[in-house]
């Protein structure tokens, strides 16, 4: 049997988390804008994957593991910290006025690449991590049966993908990424300038 009042308390907690802009909401806005709608979508299934998988860590109890081990706990912010910097100098670093006119259709090898995008952008996102093993593991309760556990991946499932998909939806429509392009550069080393600030703020907390 689904405990419904436990279900929907990790639905409140994950759905107040998931729109606040972090290092996965800034990846998908510069995807949706410079790459196709298929590409955008592909690295939020990406994301996605990457947020069930924190998600079962969360109620199998992480927030146990990173407790007993807190040198983990650190090492993981660290190294998620140090990939965030690392991508957004990227992006400052290859940003260039002078976009090609068009954008192309995202073939199978791409879209895999986008795909894989994601699931680095949040295995490495230390505001996923400290989200689901400080906020989501204390709302989510211990021992759950089988049904509530999978109701609960359901849940974050969902959100997650309708709250990335619409953005990728939206902002790859063509006359925003037609915005985009006559401002590449800018938006690249904002996007970047964003993504730097953000690891170098879970770097020092």
């Amino acid at each position: 049997m689904i405990d419904s009042s436990a279900v929907a308390t990790v639905f409140a907690v994950y759905a107040a988390g998931v729109v606040i802009p972090g290092p996965n909401f800034v990846a998908v806005v510069h995807k949706a804008v410079s790459d196709t709608r298929a590409g955008a979508l592909a690295l939020v299934a990406g994301i996605v994957a990457v947020n069930l998988f924190w998600a079962t860590c969360a109620i199998l109890g992480m927030s146990a593991v990173f407790a007993v081990f807190p040198w983990l706990a650190f090492g993981v912010k660290l190294a998620g910290a140090a990939y965030l910097i690392v991508f957004g100098l990227r992006l400052i670093v290859s940003a260039r006025a002078g976009a090609p006119a068009s954008r192309t259709v995202a073939r199978p090898p791409l879209q895999r690449s986008a795909f894989l995008q994601g699931v680095a952008t949040n295995i490495a996102n230390p505001k996923s991590i400290a989200f689901y093993a400080a906020v989501f593991s204390s709302a989510a309760p211990a021992h759950v049966g089988v049904p509530t556990f999978f109701a609960m991946l359901a849940t974050v499932g969902v959100t997650a993908t309708a709250w990335y998909g619409a953005v990728a939806v939206v902002l790859s429509h063509p006359s925003i990424a037609l915005a985009y392009r006559r401002a590449k550069a800018w938006i690249d080393r904002l996007c970047g300038g964003l993504i730097i600030a953000l690891g170098v703020r879970q770097m020092l907390r």
